[in-house]
């Protein structure tokens, strides 16, 4: 019964025995789920026909619309046999050509309601739950509904971020259809009062993109034309625009880095869009009604209350090969005061050659050693350079203070890959734009501050007390009345609430794996 769909099931089945790279097995899985789906949808029907023929054809007509849609969510028409469907007669009762609609349908409906992708094939660390759907059930209603077009822009996320992404796609790819942006030479730093012809470029890449009218005055039509060679404070503002969005210091000179982003095409800015919209599809739908989202390439943390930012912090998240995790979990609670426990893979790699070279550390910074039988050693006792790194003997614990590596505030999310958030000693490094500097914890910005929204209902935990506490030495928990969702994201194009979308350096280098998936041809339909 349904040949076609079940020969293709049997295809997805036989995909990791056919050497398929991972981005077309996760391909390959999805289509299989649609045509496991599509067979039981034919089921309910009694092998009916949903799309051909006189009384249906109209049915047809609306999930080609639905169909070429999907680009404006920056999925492929082609992905969901968008040829096929155009090339094809449905007034003529088919079921060949039904089936090919069906699981048109059902495959853009599961990509739009959870991603094209399994997330854990770009982040292997992904948890958070994803959104799902009876889309049998989904699919008969719509039908009975004549709701085609309606009923698959419903699956999408519905959420602000998203919204705004879709709309700079729109912007970005039809720049890119009228041949994109002018480039600007390599050349030393421009800044604004200097004329020349580099500037004239400025003038023309900003001019392309709007940036350069959104930050000019009205003008009188009987004033003279600025000097495209002259920096003047119309295209100092612009420049300062472009900067904000392209996440830079705004400060209107363009150097290396401003001309780098200027140069980012246009074709570029659309997969980046691409790829952060894909990871949208990957959330679910509610991520907690006090919650806190940490994007790892923006270097920021937001915590939200009913849709919300009631607060944002500066992070600094993990070094290029000690990555911070993308991930999910719930804080139950935080401690004030902490002693770090130093996970045995940082006490070998990280202190162990610092006490080596300065075997004083030790008692300085305040660390407590402790051998396998529990018992407290004198580290003027030991010998550190005898102390091997493979099998370290012993536990090091840091006590409370200024220089503990936790700082004054951890906060804890139970998860397996023992990354929290937490105080810094080093808070300095805020200062910097670049702030990978973390052994894959996220170091923030002001805790006791985010420490007061955490603890906002949790009875009798007033800002003052929770002062009070951290002005002592002693390590406090303070647990939660109810926990609160922490989802640590990477996004590199975000809702920016004055240039629509702002784009974030890719930090990590991870776009171009997700990007190159999102490219990867589906499996033919057989």
């Amino acid at each position: 019964m349904i040949k076609r769909l079940k020969r293709l099931a049997l295809a997805c089945a036989a995909a990791p025995l056919l050497g398929l790279s991972p981005a077309s097995a996760v391909i390959v899985n999805y289509d299989c789920r649609a045509c496991e789906t599509g067979t039981r949808f034919y089921q309910a029907r009694e092998l009916s026909l949903a799309w051909t023929g006189p009384a249906n054809a109209h049915l047809y007509t609306d999930l080609i619309t639905a169909v070429r849609g999907a680009a404006s969510h920056g999925l492929d028409p082609a992905d969901y046999h968008l040829a096929l469907l155009e090339a094809a007669d449905p007034l003529q009762a088919d079921l060949d050509l039904d089936e090919v609609a069906t699981d048109a349908y059902l495959t853009l409906a599961a990509h739009l309601l959870s991603g094209r992708l399994n997330p854990v094939t770009i982040e292997p660390d992904w948890t958070a739950a994803r959104r799902g759907r009876d889309l049998v059930a989904y699919l008969q209603a719509a039908l009975g509904n004549d709701a085609i077009a309606e009923s698959l822009e419903a699956l999408a996320p519905d959420q602000p971020g998203y919204h705004a992404l879709r709309a700079a796609l729109t912007r970005f790819e039809t720049i890119a259809a009228a041949g994109g942006w002018p480039g600007v030479d390599a050349g030393p730093t421009v800044r604004p009062g200097d004329r020349g012809p580099r500037v004239a470029q400025i003038r023309a890449r900003l001019g392309a993109t709007g940036d350069l009218a959104a930050a000019m005055p009205p003008t009188d039509p009987a004033t003279l034309p600025p000097d495209p060679e002259y920096f003047d404070p119309a295209l100092d503002a612009s420049v300062r625009i472009f900067q904000h969005r392209a996440s830079l210091d705004a400060d209107g000179v363009v150097g290396a880095l401003t001309v780098a982003q200027l140069n980012t095409s246009a074709d570029q800015r659309v997969a980046q869009i691409r790829a952060n919209l894909e990871r949208w599809r990957w959330l679910p739908d509610d991520l907690g009604r006090r919650h806190i989202r940490v994007n790892i390439a923006d270097y920021s943390l937001e915590a939200r209350n009913d849709g919300v930012v009631e607060r944002t912090h500066d992070v600094i998240v993990g070094r290029l090969y000690r990555r911070t995790p993308v991930f999910s979990a719930s804080m139950t609670y935080f401690v004030i005061n902490p002693w770090w426990e130093t996970p045995p893979s940082l006490a070998a790699r990280d202190k162990l050659p610092a006490f080596r070279a300065d075997p004083g550390a030790v008692t300085r910074l305040g660390f407590q050693v402790i051998d396998r039988s529990g018992t407290l050693v004198d580290p003027a006792t030991i010998d550190w350079a005898s102390v091997p790194a493979n099998n370290f003997p012993y536990r090091l614990r840091q006590a409370p203070g200024p220089l503990n590596a936790l700082g004054e505030i951890k906060f804890m999310f139970p998860n397996r890959h023992n990354v929290y958030l937490h105080d810094t000693p080093t808070r300095g490094l805020f200062a910097q734009t670049r702030r990978d500097f973390s052994s894959g914890c996220v170091r923030v910005r002001d805790p006791l501050a985010l420490a007061e929204w955490v603890a906002a209902e949790s009875p009798g935990m007033t800002p003052a007390r929770l002062q009070s506490i951290a002005a002592g030495n002693d390590e406090t928990r303070i647990s939660l009345g109810r926990a609160i969702p922490v989802h640590i994201l990477y996004w590199t194009a975000v809702l920016d609430s004055d240039t629509g979308v702002r784009f974030v350096n890719d930090v990590y280098d991870r776009d171009a794996v997700l990007i190159a998936a999102l490219d990867s041809p589906p499996p033919p339909l057989e």
